[in-house]
C-alpha cells in the first residue's frame, strides 16, 4: 500500500508531486498568462531542475506528472489543483480559467500512484490548494478570494468533516486584482508546527487571533521584499521543521527566519517563481509528510 497523509506543512517532506516546464510552458505567452517580464522558458527550466534537485536532496521522493506539451503552463504549480489528506486526495476546481483541466492530471497521477480519491470540488465551487493552510492537523484553513469562492470552502468542508477535520473561512483582499494571484499562502508560510513566517499587512484579522490563540509564533518578513519580489520572498517550503527551501535575492527574509532557528537553502528563480506568481511551495503537491 503506497504510503500518503499530509494534514501537516511542515512535518518532515517524504512524497511530492511535481511536473517539469520543460515542454509545458515552452509556448507560454506571458500575456495569456499574466507572468511578468523576466519570464524565460529557457532559465524557468533551468531554475526547476535546481530546485528538483533541492527538494530531491532533502529525501523527498519526487512522482513526476506526465510529460506532455498540452500547453497548461501553470501545471507545474502542482500544489493547487488537489489536496491530500490522511485518507486520500481531495481534486480541487481552479479558479484561474486556463487551469482547470490540471485537477484531472492529478487524479491520473494519484490512480498511478494508488492514492485514494476523496472527493473532488464541484461546480460552481472552486478552492485552489494555495489558499488551504492546515493550522494543525484538525483544523483548515482557507483564503475566500478571487481564486476560492464560498460555494468551494462548503463542498470542502462537507468532504473533511467525517475526518474531524474543521474548515475555516477567511476572507482575503482584491490586493492587485482579479487577475493576479493572492492565496492565503501567499501572505503565510509555515516553517514548523508552531511557527509561521507571514506579511502582517494583509493577514486577515480574525486568522491573525486564530493563530495567536494557537500558540503559532510568527516571524515578519520585511515588507519592502514583499512588495519587490510580489509575495514570492515568502513563499517558501519545508521540508522538514525549521529546514526550508526560499527563493534567492531576499536577504532581509532569510535573515528572519535564520534568526527564528531555520536552515535556509536558497536556488534563483527570477525567470521561473518572481515572474509566473509561484514559488517553491507552489511547485510542488506534498502528498506525504511524516
Amino acid at each position: 500500500m503506497t504510503a500518503f497523509g499530509s494534514q501537516s506543512m511542515a512535518l518532515p517532506l517524504k512524497r511530492v508531486i511535481m511536473r517539469l516546464p520543460d515542454r509545458v510552458m515552452a509556448g507560454a505567452e506571458p500575456d495569456i498568462w499574466h507572468y511578468g517580464p523576466q519570464f524565460n522558458p529557457q532559465k524557468a527550466s533551468q531554475q526547476h531542475s535546481v530546485f528538483a534537485d533541492l527538494v530531491a536532496r532533502s529525501g523527498a521522493e519526487i512522482t513526476w506528472i506526465r510529460d506532455g506539451n498540452d500547453g497548461l503552463a501553470d501545471s507545474i504549480f502542482t500544489h493547487d489543483p488537489s489536496l491530500v489528506t490522511n485518507k486520500g486526495a481531495i481534486l480541487l476546481r481552479m479558479g484561474k480559467r486556463l487551469r482547470e483541466e490540471e485537477p484531472e492530471l492529478h487524479h491520473e497521477t494519484y490512480r498511478q500512484m494508488d492514492v485514494p480519491i476523496l472527493g473532488r470540488i464541484e461546480a460552481p465551487g472552486t478552492v485552489e490548494g494555495g489558499d488551504c493552510v492546515w493550522v494543525d492537523d484538525k483544523t483548515l484553513a482557507v483564503g475566500r478570494g478571487v481564486r476560492t469562492n464560498q460555494t468551494g470552502i462548503e463542498q470542502l468542508a462537507a468532504i473533511l468533516e467525517p475526518l474531524g477535520v474543521t474548515v475555516l473561512g477567511f476572507d482575503l483582499p482584491l490586493w492587485h486584482g482579479e487577475d493576479a494571484c493572492l492565496h492565503l499562502m501567499s501572505i503565510i508560510s509555515p516553517l514548523a508546527e508552531k511557527l509561521a513566517l507571514v506579511h502582517m499587512p494583509l493577514l486577515p484579522a480574525a486568522f491573525y487571533q486564530l493563530l495567536k490563540e494557537r500558540g503559532i509564533r510568527l516571524v515578519a518578513a520585511p515588507e519592502d521584499e514583499f512588495a519587490a519580489s510580489n509575495g514570492l520572498n515568502l513563499n517558501v517550503l519545508p521540508t522538514s521543521p525549521y529546514e526550508i527551501i526560499a527563493v534567492a535575492g531576499f536577504e532581509g527574509t532569510k535573515a528572519a527566519m535564520e534568526a527564528a532557528g531555520c536552515k535556509v537553502s536558497t536556488f534563483e528563480a527570477d525567470a521561473l517563481c518572481i515572474a509566473c506568481e509561484g514559488g517553491p511551495t507552489c511547485l510542488t503537491r506534498p502528498v506525504w509528510r511524516q
